[in-house]
C-alpha cells in the first residue's frame, strides 16, 4: 500500500527488453532507497513495481510485464524521463494523503493547463466507465499522487485539480504537456459505492428498464441523466 505523497522524483536510467518482458533501470536522489531490498514495492506513476536487483548504492531494476506495459503510461517512457516515486507504506505510517493500491485503473489525458497566481491547475479527459468514479471533493491518485477533485464535467468528459507550488517542486507535473497520458487509480471506497448502488439499481428496476427508456425517449431524457450524481459547486476564490 501507498499514501499518494510522492516522495521524490526519479529517473529511467535503462530499458532492457526481453520476450514478453521490459526491465527499467531506475535511478533515485541520494537516499531514497537506503534500507531498499529486493522484493520490497515501489511506486512508479502510481504503478505498483517489485525490486528485482539492486545495483547500485542509488539504483536498481524492475520488471514490468506487457500487460502492465499496455494500460499504464510505463511503456511509453524512455531512458532520461523522470517519474514520481513512492516507497511503500510501513506499518504505522501518517497516511497524507489517500491508502492507494499501486493498480491503475486506466489513463487519461491532459487536455488543457491553468496557471493562475500561486496555483497550476490540470485538466484530463477521462473515459466514460472511469468518469462515474470520480466527484467533486473526492480523491483520485494521478501519477501516484493523492490529489483533490477541483471539478467534474460529465457532459464534456472530464475533471479538475488544483496543484500549489511544493506539489510542482516534489513531482513531474509540471513538465508535463498537453496531450499527455496520466495513470489514474480511483479511490477504492468510492468505486465500491458507485459500483453497489449500480448493482441494486439493476436488481429492482432491471425488468422495468425498458419501459423506463420508452418514458424517458419520449421526453427527450437519456436514462443516465435520472441517476447522475448532482454537482458541487465548486467556489473560484480569484474572483471578487
Amino acid at each position: 500500500m501507498f499514501t499518494g505523497i510522492v516522495q521524490a522524483v526519479a529517473k529511467v536510467a535503462a530499458i532492457t527488453d526481453r520476450a514478453g518482458l521490459r526491465t527499467f533501470g531506475i535511478e533515485f536522489p541520494e537516499g531514497f532507497t537506503e534500507g531498499l531490498a529486493i522484493g520490497a514495492s515501489v511506486a512508479h506513476d502510481g504503478v505498483c513495481l517489485t525490486v528485482t536487483r539492486l545495483t547500485g548504492p542509488n539504483s536498481a531494476e524492475f520488471d514490468v510485464m506487457q500487460q502492465s506495459l499496455a494500460i499504464t503510461t510505463l511503456g511509453g517512457f524512455g531512458v532520461g524521463d523522470g517519474i514520481n516515486v513512492e516507497r511503500a507504506a510501513k506499518d504505522g505510517a501518517e497516511i497524507g494523503g489517500h491508502p492507494i493500491s499501486g493498480h491503475v485503473d486506466f489513463t487519461a489525458t491532459l487536455a488543457a493547463i491553468r496557471q493562475p497566481e500561486n496555483n497550476y491547475v490540470l485538466r484530463f479527459a477521462v473515459p466514460p466507465a472511469g468518469l462515474k468514479y470520480i466527484f467533486p471533493k473526492g480523491y483520485v491518485a494521478v501519477n501516484g499522487a493523492s490529489l483533490t477533485i477541483a471539478e467534474v464535467n460529465r457532459e464534456e468528459g472530464w475533471f479538475e485539480v488544483w496543484l500549489i507550488p511544493e506539489t510542482l517542486r516534489m513531482t513531474t507535473f509540471g513538465s508535463k504537456k498537453v496531450g499527455d497520458r496520466i495513470n489514474i487509480e480511483i479511490e477504492r471506497g468510492t468505486q465500491v459505492v458507485v459500483d453497489t448502488i449500480a448493482s441494486e439499481i439493476e436488481r429492482r428496476l432491471g425488468p422495468l428498464l425498458p419501459a423506463l427508456e420508452a418514458f424517458a425517449r419520449e421526453r427527450g431524457i437519456a436514462v443516465g441523466d435520472l441517476t447522475a450524481p448532482i454537482a458541487t459547486p465548486v467556489i473560484d476564490f480569484n474572483k471578487g
